[in-house]
């Protein structure tokens, strides 16, 4: 039993990362149509720019704010430089999804050639470790829950009762009649574009302190991201983080049984499972 506590309280803390990753990439997958994947070396570069900057002598939670900042820009120019052209020219669904590839692997080589291939770490960031009975939580894992539940809430909020919430929720449901009615949609994607990278270099914190940051982490990242939200739902940010905690408590309830080899398979189980099941996802439309 002390072994399944253990399991489940890793589920919910591993959960809570890829459902805050979800909920970046849903926001900009929902809102857009388009299949961000290099979504997931532009959180590996948010890790180690928040390395870079407490190297620099920057407070850890500042360099959080600042990295933050500088991920929402870099978000917005991998629109603006490689989206934006296509989405002009009418270009397919399946040129975006191959330019996108590509660019997750320049922005991945971009990462080796500037910080190096090996993995940064931070031993100068203290954090505590705290007891639930007799399953061990470290302080990122309540930070992960913690971080999931404030960002969920607050763009909830904001999508529901402000004049942008509303803007983007109008542009994913038909932009067509977004721009009838009035809406700059440029200006709406390139906030989901900023505000989806900003969340993920929430994300990113958490993981440097707990891993460290490596160039092979974009890959994994996104491919948990894409499948919370594919199970949650396309389109519903409550979907990214039930999708989220599932895939994360299952991977951990599995590991009761299984070999830790067999974790990403089980991943890809559930997504299969689910598309077959409902291709929808659960929460699609709600």
């Amino acid at each position: 039993m002390d072994l399944f506590i253990q399991l489940l309280v890793n589920g919910i803390a591993n959960g809570s990362q890829y459902a805050l990753l979800g909920i970046g990439f849903a926001l900009i997958f929902g809102t857009t149509g388009i299949a961000h994947f290099a979504y997931g070396p532009l959180f590996a570069a948010s890790a180690y720019i928040i390395w870079w900057l407490v190297m620099m002598g920057i407070p850890f939670v500042p360099a959080i704010l600042i990295a933050v900042a500088v991920s929402a820009l870099l978000g917005m120019a991998s629109y603006v430089l490689v989206y934006q052209p296509l989405v002009e020219r009418d270009s397919s669904a399946f040129v975006i999804l191959v330019t996108s590839l590509g660019l997750f692997i320049i922005i991945t080589n971009l990462i080796s050639i500037i910080f190096g291939t090996d993995a940064k770490t931070l031993n100068n960031v203290g954090y505590g470790i705290y007891f639930i009975g007799d399953a061990v939580v470290s302080g990122i894992q309540i930070a992960q829950v913690i971080l999931l539940g404030a960002v969920a809430l607050l763009l909830q909020l904001f999508l529901k009762h402000t004049g942008w919430g509303q803007a983007i929720r109008a542009v994913t449901n038909n932009p067509e009649m977004a721009r009838v009615v009035g809406i700059d949609t440029h200006k709406v994607v390139l906030m989901v574009f900023a505000a989806g990278s900003g969340i993920a270099c929430l994300a990113s914190a958490c993981l440097l302190l707990r891993d460290g940051a490596s160039t092979h982490v974009g890959f994994l990242s996104v491919f948990y991201a894409f499948i919370a939200v594919v199970v949650g739902g396309v389109g519903s940010i409550w979907g990214a983080v039930i999708g989220g905690l599932a895939l994360g408590l299952l991977e951990s309830i599995g590991m009761w049984k299984l070999p830790s080899e067999w974790q990403s398979t089980i991943a890809f189980l559930v997504l299969f499972v689910v598309i077959l099941w409902r291709p929808t996802g659960l929460l699609k439309g709600q």
